[in-house]
This record gives C-alpha cells, structure tokens and sequence, in this order.
C-alpha cells in the first residue's frame, strides 16, 4: 500500500517583488501551513519521502509543516506542472507515505484523476491554496500508479481546520 499527502501550496504573497518563482507566502499562507502541519500530524500521516516544486512559496509552505525531516527532493518539474506531469514525477517516488507539494492548476487535475471516487466537498473541484488530501493506493511500487485508483481518505482546507481546532480547543 502507498499513501500520498497531495498539498498545494500555502497563500502566496502577489504584493511580493520578483518573478513568480521566488514569489513568497504572506502572512495568511504561513498560518495556514502551520495549520496543516498540525492537522497532518493530527491524521498520523506523516511522510518518509517529500517531492517539492522548486518555487519558494512551495518550499516556505514545506517548512512551515514542521513535520519531521524527511527526505526531499526539490523538484522544478513541479513548477507549475500538469496534472499528468506531476503523475510522472510521482511515478518515481520510493516512499510509502509521499508528500507531493505543487501549483495548481496541475495539483486539482491531478487529485481528480487520481481518486476512483471524489470526495464530498464542494472545494475539491478547484483545490485552494493549502489544500490537503491524503490518497491510499493498493500498490507495492508507485510506478504501478494508474489514474482513478486512489481512495481519497480526507480532504481539508486551512479554514475549516481552523475552524474545528477553535470549537474543539484541546488543553
């Protein structure tokens, strides 16, 4: 069995100088990646492998995870990359639990292909920024990875985990 954590990247900062590769998050974004640190860490599902785009909003959110170190490859194949192009740089992972972080429009075409059966959640369609699902698959190796084979076990955007952790307060 493989497991795939397929993330967006947090809410980036337009205001930012620069090009749109070494665009950063703003402060929303780093709240929210931290959040979903916590909800992944929540969920138990924690990766032994990270495939990351090379953009700095991408690696900002991966630091802001905070999930244990891990080892990660820095992907630009990643950059901006189809849904099917992103399927191929999966296809080439060893991990059992992966963490794929990227852009959309390619991280919603990829999540809708890859799920046998889409979950019920209206934000699904157009995955926002740091949006999170975790995908089981029944495969040994990730290059027998086959589009609508996943079962999606959770999906989660920033503003309903924060909402749940604010009326559910732990001590």
């Amino acid at each position: 069995m493989k497991r795939l954590i397929l993330m967006r990247h947090a809410k980036s900062d337009w205001s930012a100088a620069g090009d749109d590769h070494s665009r950063p998050l703003n402060a929303r974004g780093k709240t929210n990646a931290a959040v979903m640190g916590t909800w992944l860490r929540g969920q138990g599902w924690l990766p032994d492998e990270v495939l990351c785009s090379t953009a700095t909003r991408t690696r900002q959110t991966l630091d802001l995870l905070d999930l244990p170190k891990t080892p990660t490859r820095f992907e630009r194949a990643l950059y901006l990359a189809e849904g099917d192009e992103i399927m191929d740089v999966l296809r080439e992972a060893s991990g059992d639990c992966v963490l794929l972080l990227g852009h959309n429009y390619g991280i919603a075409d990829c999540a809708q292909s890859l799920v046998e059966v889409p979950p019920e959640h209206a934000r699904f369609e157009d995955y926002p920024t740091c949006a999170t699902s975790l995908i089981r698959f029944d495969i040994t190796d990730w290059g027998y990875l086959l589009a609508g084979t996943g079962v999606c076990e959770a999906f989660a955007i920033p503003r309903e985990v924060i909402a749940a952790q604010e009326s559910n307060p732990t001590d």
